[in-house]
C-alpha cells in the first residue's frame, strides 16, 4: 500500500489523500485549499493526478476544508462512489451548493473587471449544477457498519464527535497473506459536546494518521461555558444592547441556538427576541432535525421528552435578505447570530456594520478565526476596522470564548491517541500548522515509542 499527502499537511486546509492498495485508487477527502490566492486557485483548479483514474472516494465529514473540491474532481472525470455517513451526505449538499454559488458569484464580480481590462472571463471553479451532479455519487452508510469499497479493502465509520455525522475513517485492508487496519481519525471532537456523541475509541489499530489542529493549546473549560454566555448576554441586555454573534452554519450555530434554549428554560436568561440570519445555517439546522441518530443522550431525552431543541417561540430563522435588512430596525435587546463566524463573508458584516460603534452592543466570538480575518482583528484589540470598505470604530464590548471549539485540544488530543488500542507501528499527524503539528508528534514519540511518528509534508509518500 502507498500513501500520498495531497493537502492538510502542517497546514489544516485542502485535506486530501490517495491510497494505492491492490491495484485500486482510494481518495480521501477532497478538500478546498484556503490560502493566497493565486496559490488557492492553482491548488484547487488542478490535481496532482489525474482524476478520472480514481476508483473511490472516502469522506470524514462535510466541511469545505474537506469536502469542498469534490465537484471539481467530478466534473474532471471522476465517476466513483464517495462513501459516507447519512448526515454527511445530507450536509455536504448544502454545503456544496453554497461553495458553488459562492464560485460562481466571484467569478461574475471578476468579470466585471475583467471586461474593463480587456481579459478574458475568469471561470467559477464549479457551478450549482456540477454540485448537484456530485451530491449523486454520495453513498451513505450508518456508523458502525463495514462496507467493502474495494478489492480487500473493507471501511467502517465510528463516531468522531466533531459535527454532525463525523467519522473516523476505519479501513481494514488485506494484502495478499497480510492484514492490518488503518485509522484515519478525520477532526476529532473534544467530548462532552451539548450535541454530539463523544468520540469512539478503536481497537487493533496498527497504521494511524491523526489531526493535530490543537495539537500544542489548550481550550477555556466547557463546563462553565453557559454560565460565561449568560453572565456577558445578560450585561448586555442591562444596557439596552444588542448581542451580535460569528458563528459558523454547521455546529457552531445550532449549539448556541441549544445552549440559548436551555438557559432560557432554566430561567438563567429572560427569552429576548434571537434571530438565526444565515441561509446556510437554516438549511443546516433542518439537516439536525432530520439526524437525531447523531445525538447524545441528554438532547435525544430533550428532543422526546421536551421539545424541539432548535425551535422556541422567541426564536426566528431567516433566509431572506429582505427579512434580515429589517434587523437593522430592531428596537430593545435582541442576540442575532449569522455567519461567516470569521466575519470575512456573508450578512454577519452588515449587522457588525450597525452595530459595533454602539457601547450598549456585545460582539461576542466563539470560535476559531484565522490571522488576518476582520474577526481576528475585532478580537485582537483594534480600535479601528475596515467593514465593507469603510472605516468604523470599535466601540461595543468585545468578547471571546472558545470552550464551544469543535475540534478537541492539545490534552484531549492526548487522551483520544491514548484511548486507541494496537500494536501502532507508523503515525502520520496531519491538518495542523506546524507549531501544532510538532509537539503533538513528539508527545506521540514518547507515548508510543515502538511508533515511527511522521508530520508529512506536501506530496509526501510513504509506502506501507
Amino acid at each position: 500500500m502507498q500513501l500520498h499527502f495531497f493537502g492538510a499537511t502542517r497546514t489544516t486546509t485542502g485535506s486530501m489523500y490517495l491510497l494505492e492498495i491492490n491495484g485500486r485508487r482510494i481518495l480521501l477527502e477532497c478538500g478546498l485549499y484556503q490560502g493566497p490566492r493565486e496559490e488557492s486557485i492553482e491548488r484547487n483548479s488542478t490535481f496532482p493526478f489525474d482524476p478520472a483514474t480514481i476508483d473511490v472516494a472516502v469522506l470524514s465529514h462535510a466541511h469545505i476544508d474537506h469536502c469542498g473540491n469534490f465537484p471539481n474532481l467530478c466534473r474532471r472525470g471522476f465517476n466513483g462512489n464517495i462513501f459516507c455517513t447519512h448526515a454527511t451526505r445530507d450536509l455536504a449538499s448544502i454545503m456544496l451548493e453554497d461553495s458553488a454559488e459562492i464560485q460562481e458569484s466571484d467569478a461574475e464580480y471578476l468579470n466585471k473587471k475583467r471586461v474593463l481590462q480587456g481579459l478574458p472571463p475568469a471561470q467559477p471553479l464549479y457551478t450549482v449544477a456540477d454540485a448537484d451532479k456530485t451530491v449523486q455519487q454520495f453513498v451513505s452508510i450508518n456508523y458502525d457498519r463495514p462496507m467493502t469499497i474495494a478489492d480487500g479493502v473493507s471501511v467502517t465509520f465510528r463516531d468522531a464527535g466533531h459535527i454532525l455525522g463525523s467519522a473516523q475513517v476505519v479501513f481494514d485492508i488485506t494484502e495478499g497473506t497480510r492484514k492490518f487496519r488503518y485509522l484515519f481519525t478525520g477532526d476529532i471532537g473534544r467530548g462532552g459536546d451539548a450535541i454530539l456523541r463523544d468520540p469512539a475509541a478503536v481497537t487493533d489499530v496498527d497504521f494511524l494518521q491523526i489531526e493535530s489542529t490543537y495539537g500544542n493549546r489548550l481550550h477555556g473549560e466547557s463546563n462553565g461555558a453557559l454560565d460565561q454566555i449568560g453572565k456577558l448576554v445578560r450585561e448586555a441586555i442591562a444596557r439596552r444592547g444588542k448581542v451580535i454573534i460569528p458563528a459558523f452554519s454547521v455546529g457552531r450555530t445550532q449549539t448556541l441556538v441549544y445552549a440559548l434554549h436551555r438557559m432560557i428554560e432554566a430561567d438563567t436568561l429572560p427569552p429576548i427576541p434571537i434571530f438565526v440570519d444565515s441561509p446556510l445555517s437554516v438549511n443546516a439546522t433542518e439537516v439536525f432535525r432530520l439526524h437525531p441518530e447523531c445525538f447524545n443522550a441528554d438532547i435525544y431525552r430533550f428532543l422526546r421528552e421536551k421539545e424541539n431543541p432548535f425551535g422556541m417561540d422567541n426564536l426566528t430563522y431567516i433566509r431572506q435578505s429582505a427579512h434580515s435588512k429589517k434587523l437593522n430596525d430592531l428596537d430593545g435587546p435582541a442576540i442575532i447570530i449569522s455567519s461567516s463566524g470569521m466575519c470575512e463573508a456573508g450578512r454577519i458584516r452588515h449587522h457588525l456594520k450597525n452595530h459595533i460603534e454602539k457601547p450598549a452592543n456585545l460582539i461576542l466570538f466563539v470560535g476559531f478565526c484565522a490571522a488576518n480575518t476582520l474577526g481576528s482583528r475585532i478580537i485582537a484589540g483594534e480600535r479601528t476596522v475596515n467593514i465593507l470598505g469603510k472605516p468604523h470604530h470599535v466601540r461595543a464590548q468585545v468578547a471571546k470564548l472558545d470552550a464551544f471549539s469543535g475540534h478537541a485540544d492539545k490534552n484531549e488530543l492526548d487522551a483520544f491517541a491514548a484511548r486507541l488500542t494496537g500494536d501502532i507501528r507508523k503515525i502520520f499527524v496531519i491538518h495542523g500548522e506546524e507549531e501544532q503539528a510538532l509537539p503533538f508528534a513528539e508527545r506521540l514519540r514518547a507515548a508510543r515509542p515502538k511508533a515511527e511518528v511522521i508530520a508529512p509534508h506536501y506530496r509526501d509518500s510513504v509506502t506501507l
